[in-house]
């Protein structure tokens, strides 16, 4: 069973339904105990850095996330999700992320292209992971977002994407694979990635 982690912030109904869609079952949770029983867990989100951090610690859900991956079983970070995974973000001040992704979440600088980031734009492959199998180069997926990570290893960036400038647009780590993305919300390809992530063992 795959754990969508419920934190009161993001479209879970529409990830859970994502995966549904291509043949995955997929429960909402803030359960500790179902997400430590999942064989794959999911962390997505919408909203401001600070307060998902700060409903992740109120549900007393920091420790079921980290333990998943620390216990290796394939973990997906989809936007704010992705940005949590960092150590830190400037939004609304300075939060402290969850510290599995070693950089910085930072504002796209203001000038002639509108903040946010909001619709269709291309990834460019840097590396491949088993969540990408498939997915072509150049393939067009939906952004909403003010932020981006900023890596300390960039070295860890699967895809990039370009918005006024390069910025990373998701990253693997051993068991864990994150994007800035929607995959849920990005049609065929972005399908396709939901459904190698639910295949993964």
């Amino acid at each position: 069973m795959i754990a969508i982690v419920d934190y009161d912030m993001g479209n879970l109904k529409s990830v859970q339904k994502a995966f549904e869609a291509v043949g995955h079952r997929a429960a909402v949770t803030r359960d500790p105990q179902a997400i430590a029983d999942a064989s794959h867990v999911v962390l997505p989100g919408v909203g401001a850095f600070g307060d998902c951090m700060r409903n992740l610690e109120r549900y007393g859900l920091v420790e079921p996330v980290l333990k998943s991956i620390a216990a290796g079983k394939p973990f997906l970070g989809i936007c704010l999700g992705f940005q949590l995974l960092f150590g830190e973000s400037e939004e609304f001040g300075t939060h402290k992320g969850l510290g599995v992704i070693p950089g910085k979440v930072v504002r796209f600088s203001s000038g002639p292209l509108k903040v946010p980031h909001m619709g269709w734009n291309a990834i460019a492959m840097q590396k491949r992971s088993p969540v990408l199998e498939g997915v072509p180069d150049g393939a067009f997926m939906y952004f909403v977002h003010s932020y981006y990570g900023v890596l300390d290893d960039r070295a860890l960036a699967c895809t990039m994407t370009d918005y006024g400038k390069s910025f990373v647009s998701s990253v693997a780590r051993d068991n864990v694979f994150a994007c800035q993305f929607h995959p849920e919300k990005s049609q065929g390809e972005g399908l396709r990635i939901i459904r190698n992530f639910g295949s993964l063992s």
